[in-house]
């Protein structure tokens, strides 16, 4: 069975209803920090539309999916981490660490959405069930797929359970390479997607936050996969220099979607390298990755179903 391309042509966002702080998400999240002024929502949702135009300016197909304000759900922007979407018509629920991020999935209204816009589903796997037993699996926040070799990549946290990702395998018919990774402070990194990208011919990789034991192992199978390697240091990683995501416009080229702080941190010859790979698409949001702790990836869900 074919587990399609890397890349896809279309993408679910969701447009916030309540941006905000979510301190209980903040506690396993360096990257997430208290906002000084009141203003956060309407900044965010103005960054949210400058995502959302740019990509469709780069003709990549956006479907926008609308959050509701009540419940508030201040990480709503960052839909990748409870739904995923597979060539093979499967839809992927996942269990959220905390309970105002359980509020975030919208079946109806997704599926609702994607059939609206001619795409078909065949299967839901709700993994939520694991929220009951505290094992939690947040998408591709959790798990970096490399979706032609059916295998994934995945940073134990306490947001990415070894038993969750056990399921998803067997359900999906992936293998994961499990590994540990932690900051510059020692702390876990709580997604891996801030530490590891996967485009079709390239991977950007935190090298030094993994754990010592384990680089030999994740650097030999991305290499075995014939992608050419960047890596990157803490420093740059911290400006989420990893948090980006290759897609393809609607004639079949590739673009990568980024922040103006991940593309910021790259050095110039770091730059005309994944520029090699892609149309760069940078755009500012620096109230989402300031006060929400995630990057352009994180608000991206992109979408591999088939067209009906």
């Amino acid at each position: 069975m074919s587990a399609g391309n890397q890349t896809s042509n279309a993408v679910l966002l969701v447009r916030p209803g309540s941006f905000g702080f979510h301190a209980e998400a903040a506690a396993s999240n360096a990257f997430a920090s208290a906002p000084g002024d009141a203003h956060v929502h309407a900044k965010a949702l103005d960054e949210f539309e400058g995502l959302a135009r740019r990509l469709s300016q780069a003709r990549v197909n956006t479907l926008i999916l609308e959050d509701s304000t009540d419940p508030a759900k201040p990480d709503a922007v960052f839909p990748n981490n409870w739904v995923s979407f597979h060539s093979d018509g499967t839809v992927v629920l996942y269990p959220m660490a905390t309970a105002a991020r359980r509020l975030e999935r919208n079946l109806d209204g997704m599926t609702a959405l994607l059939s609206g816009s001619g795409f078909e589903v065949r299967r839901v796997l709700d993994l939520s069930g694991h929220e009951g037993r505290e094992r939690f699996l947040e998408g591709t926040g959790s798990l970096i797929l490399d979706r032609p070799r059916r295998q994934a990549f995945a940073s134990l946290s306490a947001r990415t359970d070894r038993d969750v990702i056990a399921e998803f395998d067997e359900e999906l018919d992936y293998s994961t390479l499990v590994f540990e990774a932690a900051d510059a402070a020692g702390q876990p990194i709580y997604h891996t997607n801030v530490l590891l990208s996967l485009g079709t011919r390239f991977a950007v990789l935190c090298t030094e936050a993994v754990a010592p034991g384990a680089r030999a192992a994740l650097i030999a199978e991305i290499e075995g996969s014939g992608r050419d390697l960047i890596e990157v240091n803490f420093d740059q990683m911290a400006r989420f220099a990893c948090n980006l995501l290759e897609l393809r416009n609607r004639d079949g080229d590739p673009v990568i979607a980024l922040s103006s702080t991940a593309l910021d941190a790259f050095r110039p010859d770091q730059r005309r390298a994944l520029e090699g790979f892609g149309e760069l698409i940078a755009v500012p949001i620096p109230t989402i990755e300031s006060v929400g702790g995630g990057s352009v990836r994180c608000m991206i869900a992109d979408i591999h179903l088939p067209r009906r």
